[in-house]
């Protein structure tokens, strides 16, 4: 039975590492931690030697201890099991655990996440530490729930040891019964590639071009290494629930090849995830025109949500970040770990714990800050944790619960990510059209949602929004585009970019004309194509008849050959050979329409499919925002928050209609109103 990551408070707090700790400081950090307003501390996720320091022998003395101690003082404890490291006695006595690289490297002992998940006798030692845990916790009153394993295909998540090998070879027979289907699902007579037993089939391994296995091949590896996780997960998930029937159940995270939805749907009570804002500053395109920054991380948190509606942060960013040789992410500037709290709760978190109470005078991640320095002395970072604590103390009951409200939401699918990371005549569009689509939204204070088109989707899930955007699906099932059909005609509005539904399932090329499995409802063809590169110069397209309305046509042409008198041209190539041929097109169906844009989106682009549709913010009638204020809404059936964040490090001026009320603080705003640079408001 799932519970919900929500409770009647907010749960506010912090992970905790007992063992990296002498313990007399234990309970001076458990009473500055209930003095900051925390509830809840995770621990243990990287702990398996100190539960079990010899194979077979148990011990638990240094965290009942510490669980003891924190219960005594109020706080819930989250336990993480700790597979994520196993430790040296196991991967000397069972090397076959270990992971193996694409060429074939064994990954040793010395860091973390260096296991596969096929490994039989991995799989039944992570069982037994679970089991073992949940036995000696499932009734402690102070544990609260469970965190299996920690960042599932975090540092690296492709697998090669010779345990995949062969469930990869289990999972196709089961997938495809005959090497006949397995053969023409690859498209083996290619190359000469065909497979006349089983034995032959392996994961994609070194080929004389390097990194260049069957595309067809390489992405069955990804759903196989996607389920292979879900089901190494299960194992631990099935004694929970059977052990600690009372205690919930997730996991953090949200990396490559792993479907996260079905993880959350089959396993887990709520999805919890990561959330490290400056990621997205220091690994800055410095050719991207008007960078979101950190604000972008908000497209992430979308992602969240669209697997999780109400979810936890198990790590949220308090400091400066980075191991000894990477990821060197600066100090936030005062203000901005506030800041960055309050984006994970606008996007729907019911739970926040900052990553962590101190920072490690070891190991690889001694520059990974937490709130509090090496020196345990005070300092801004523990007082602004602080200050979120007392806000959230009364205003977290309010928000606890409250679902993100949108009318328009970007489409994604699992198929098209893991085709898209080998395919670069469209894998890299799809990053960034959601980037520049996200950009467009926020510039008009436009709330969106994120939507993972899956076989579970169903109208229902799609009709709630007024627009779909759903930039370069190259893989589209008839199905897939019969459900979005329904949606059209039914009154929504679907945009499409370049390179749509020419794929199957398999990622083979339908022997139809271009935009395959979308071309009724588009009612275009493809008459033409080619990406914008080399000999072939960046064009512009036209909007209607306006000389000076131009924008980019970015990366990729689709030139397009209108089919159907419902179809009306919205602009048109402005050079090159196919100048005046149709780029961007409008398809009246049913009551709904279908736009196909024949490019790579850029936020000019989609500011002018924004205003022909004549898209505003939700609070347009009584607010005036910036363009450096972020608006998100969180609705309950009785009260709307409307969540404002200023990313800028400067005052920005908001004005108001109407008189409201800042849940934070208590203070009424109305007028002209001066938002404090990295400040927030929560409107109601």
């Amino acid at each position: 039975m799932k519970t919900n990551a929500n409770a009647e408070t907010f749960e506010l707090g912090v992970c905790y590492y007992p063992e990296h700790w002498p313990e007399q400081l234990w309970a001076d950090d458990f009473r500055r931690m209930v003095e900051t307003g925390f509830t809840i501390v995770r621990m243990a996720e990287f702990a398996w030697s100190i539960f079990e320091p010899q194979e077979g022998v148990f011990q638990f003395g240094l965290f009942d201890r510490a669980i003891d101690l924190a219960h005594s003082y109020g706080l819930k404890v989250i336990l993480g099991t700790p597979t994520a490291t196993p430790p040296a006695w196991l991967t000397e006595r069972y090397p076959e655990v270990l992971n193996v690289t694409y060429d074939g490297v064994t990954l040793q002992h010395g860091s973390r996440r260096h296991y596969n998940y096929s490994s039989p006798k991995y799989r039944e030692l992570c069982a037994r530490i679970t089991t073992q845990l949940a036995q000696h916790y499932n009734t402690h009153p102070g544990v609260a729930g469970w965190q299996i394993d920690n960042e599932l295909n975090c540092e690296i998540n492709v697998f090669y040891s010779e345990s995949d090998h062969q469930a990869f070879r289990e999972w196709v027979q089961a997938k495809y019964e005959t090497l006949e289907r397995l053969n023409d699902a690859w498209g083996t007579v290619f190359w000469n590639q065909t497979y006349t037993s089983w034995s032959q089939v392996f994961l994609t391994r070194p080929t004389p071009s390097p990194m260049q296995p069957n595309p067809h091949q390489a992405l069955d590896e990804k759903r196989f290494i996607s389920d292979n996780a879900i089901s190494f997960a299960r194992i631990q998930a099935d004694i929970l629930r059977k052990v600690a029937p009372s205690q919930w159940v997730t996991t953090n995270g949200l990396f490559g090849h792993l479907d996260s939805h079905e993880l959350n749907d089959e396993l887990l009570d709520f999805f919890s995830y990561d959330s490290y804002p400056q990621f997205s500053t220091i690994s800055d395109d410095s050719n991207e025109v008007n960078p979101l920054r950190d604000r972008s991380w908000s497209l992430s948190l979308s992602v969240v949500r669209s697997i999780s509606p109400n979810f936890c942060i198990m790590e949220q960013q308090s400091g400066p970040g980075g191991w000894v040789n990477r990821m060197d992410m600066p100090s936030p500037k005062p203000g901005q770990m506030r800041l960055w709290t309050y984006q994970s709760i606008a996007h729907g978190a019911d739970k926040l714990l900052y990553f962590r109470w101190r920072t490690a005078t070891m190991g690889n991640e001694i520059y990974w800050h937490g709130i509090n320095d090496y020196h345990n002395q005070p300092n801004r970072r523990v007082k602004e944790a602080a200050q979120v604590g007392r806000e959230l103390a009364e205003a977290g009951k309010h928000i606890v619960g409250t679902r993100n409200e949108a009318k328009i939401a970007l489409l994604r699918d699992y198929d098209n990510e893991w085709d898209g990371e080998y395919d670069v005549w469209y894998g890299p569009f799809m990053w960034q059209s959601n980037k520049e689509w996200f950009k467009a939204l926020q510039k008009r204070h436009i709330s969106n949602d994120l939507i993972y088109l899956r076989s579970k989707t169903t109208l229902e899930d799609l009709t709630p929004y007024e627009v779909l955007i759903y930039p370069h699906p190259a893989i589209m099932s008839d199905a897939t585009a019969a459900l979005l059909d329904q949606y059209v005609q039914q009154g929504g509005t679907l945009i499409f970019g370049c390179r749509t539904g020419y794929k199957d399932t398999r990622g083979q090329c339908y022997m139809r004309p271009f935009p395959g499995a979308a071309k009724d409802l588009c009612g275009i063809t493809v008459e033409e194509f080619t990406l914008v590169k080399g000999t072939r110069p960046a064009t512009s397209i036209q909007w209607g008849n306006d000389p000076e309305a131009l924008t980019g046509a970015d990366a990729f042409n689709d030139i397009l050959h209108v089919e159907e008198d419902s179809v009306e041209i919205m602009g048109t190539y402005a050079s090159d050979y196919y100048a005046g041929k149709p780029a961007v097109t409008r398809n009246k169906r049913g009551t709904g329409e279908v736009w196909y844009y024949g490019a790579v989106f850029n936020e000019q682009a989609a500011l002018k499919i924004v205003d022909s549709l004549n898209l505003a913010s939700p609070v347009a009638d009584w607010l005036e925002l910036p363009g450096e204020v972020e608006l998100q809404i969180r609705k309950s059936e009785t009260a709307s928050y409307v969540f404002l964040l200023n990313y800028s490090e400067e005052p920005v001026t908001i004005r108001l209609k109407a008189q409201k009320r800042d849940l934070l603080t208590g203070r009424t705003v109305s007028g002209s109103f001066t938002l404090e640079g990295f400040g927030v408001l929560v409107l109601y």
